[in-house]
Order: structure tokens, then sequence, then C-alpha cells
């Protein structure tokens, strides 16, 4: 009787954690990126690389120190950040979207993966995307501007939170859309404006009154002023304060991942 009901259909044969279906998973949502890594990984380095440079020349020489530091390198963890944001997000957006468009999202709801496993595999994808441009982009600014983290393991844990927190949003964003318009609707009108107005170019103390509140409701404003803190050592609120907001903000989107995941919300018929 035993025997029958663990081989019975639809019954999970793997314990818990169906680890090897998940480690095929991230494997692949990795591969995805490394595959055409010109696209994924170059540009972004590009992009990044040509925001220093404009806003060097352009306001660097008139502009004075922002909080005690030279405005360039002021920017410089911002830019960072804000790359690592966009790119987790446009990982696991563009698989789910792409996957839906061409009909082989079937391909990843077959597997005997859970809801939980599911949301795993695509926020390590997102993840280790934003933790190997971050890593790029702090090598390059070591070579042209000297720049080194004042505190390397607080830059690399708010990297991974801002890597967690964007792939989950994007994993939800992707199974809200179902066509590329919706997608770029998405990121231009949500996504951008969430990382151009967080502080990534100025400090929020510059703000007027009414702005400077609604701020401090923005998680990626929290994500980018750690960053600061870890590349320069200040920041306009307390890092360990902005690495809890990150870490319930990423806790509630996973969550909300999971139960569409689990719910087969715009998967199944």
């Amino acid at each position: 009787m035993d025997s029958q009901a663990r081989f019975e259909p639809g019954a999970r044969r793997f314990g818990a954690v169906n680890w090897l279906g998940l480690a095929t998973l991230c494997r692949r949502e990795t591969q995805r990126f490394l595959a055409v890594w010109t696209q994924t990984l170059l540009a972004p380095l590009v992009t990044a690389g040509l925001f220093l440079v404009i806003f060097t020349i352009a306001i660097g020489p008139t502009r004075g120190e922002v909080m005690g530091v030279p405005f360039t390198r002021f920017i410089a963890p911002g830019i960072l950040m804000m790359t690592v944001i966009q790119n987790a997000f446009a990982n696991t957006s563009s698989s789910i979207v792409i996957s839906k468009v061409q009909g082989n999202i079937v391909d990843t709801l077959m597997p005997p993966l859970a809801p939980f496993e599911l949301v795993i595999g695509y926020l390590a994808g997102g993840i280790a995307r934003g933790l190997v441009v971050a890593c790029a982009i702090l090598a390059g600014l070591w070579v042209t501007t000297g720049l080194v983290p004042a505190h390397p393991l607080i830059v690399l844990g708010f990297v991974f939170l801002g890597g967690a927190f964007l792939s989950a949003v994007g994993i939800v964003a992707g199974l809200f859309a179902n066509k590329f318009d919706q997608m770029a609707a998405i990121t231009n009108f949500i996504v951008t404006p969430l990382a151009f107005l967080s502080g990534t170019f100025y400090s929020v103390e510059a703000l007027p009154p009414g702005l400077y509140e609604i701020t401090h409701f923005n998680p990626v404003f929290y994500l980018i002023d750690g960053a600061r803190y870890g590349v320069l050592g200040v920041s306009d609120a307390n890092p360990a304060l902005g690495a809890a907001v990150a870490i319930f903000a990423t806790l509630v989107v996973s969550l909300m991942a999971w139960g569409l995941f689990r719910t087969g919300w715009r998967l199944k018929a």
C-alpha cells in the first residue's frame, strides 16, 4: 500500500526539494545571459561608462563636493546599483515573457518543480547577472578612477539584495505581461523611474520636503544608498535600515511571485 501511494500519479518523489530540477533551472537561467554576453554584460558596462563620462564632463568641473566626496565618485555607486537592478529585472522578466510569446513556457511548467523552486531558480539567474555586472563595473572604476570600495562586503550584500528584489519584480512583471509591448511599458514607466528617482545622481537631502518623504518609501533608494555607503562610506540613511527594508521588500515580492506561480496566473488556460 505504501509503495502504491509513493508512486501514484502527481506524487513528488524528490523529497521536500527537487535539488536536481532546481539546479538545472538555475543553470539554464545563468547560461541564458552568458550565451549572449555582448548584449547582457558588455552593453550595460558601456552604458554605465557613458553615464559616468557624460556627467563628469557636463557637470563635474562646476559641481562641488556632495556629502564630502567629489561628484564623479558620488554618482559612481548609484550608476553601479542602477545597472545591477536594471539587468536583474531584465533577466527574469525577459526569460518569462519570451517563453510565453514563443509558447515554450510549458517546458518550465511541466517538470516536477514546486512554485517556490521556480521562484528560486529565476531569482538565481537574475542575481547572478547582477553580481557579474557589478564586479565588472567595480573593476572598471578601480582601473579608471582608482576607486576601491570602503566596505566590500556591504557592497556585495546590497548588490545581492538589489539583484534579488528586482529579479522578483521581474518575475511578477513577466507573469503579468503577455507581449513585449506590455513589458516595455512596465520597464519605462515603473522600473526606470524607480531607478532614476532614488538618489542615483543626487543626495535626497537636496529634495523638497514632500518628495523627500516619498523617496523614503522607495526600496530602490535604500539599495542605492546602501551601495553608496559600501563604496564610499557615506550615506543618506542608516545602512542597517536600508538592508532591512530591502530584505522585507524582496520577501514580499517573492511571496507574490510564488502565489502567481502556484495559481498559474496567466500561465495556464
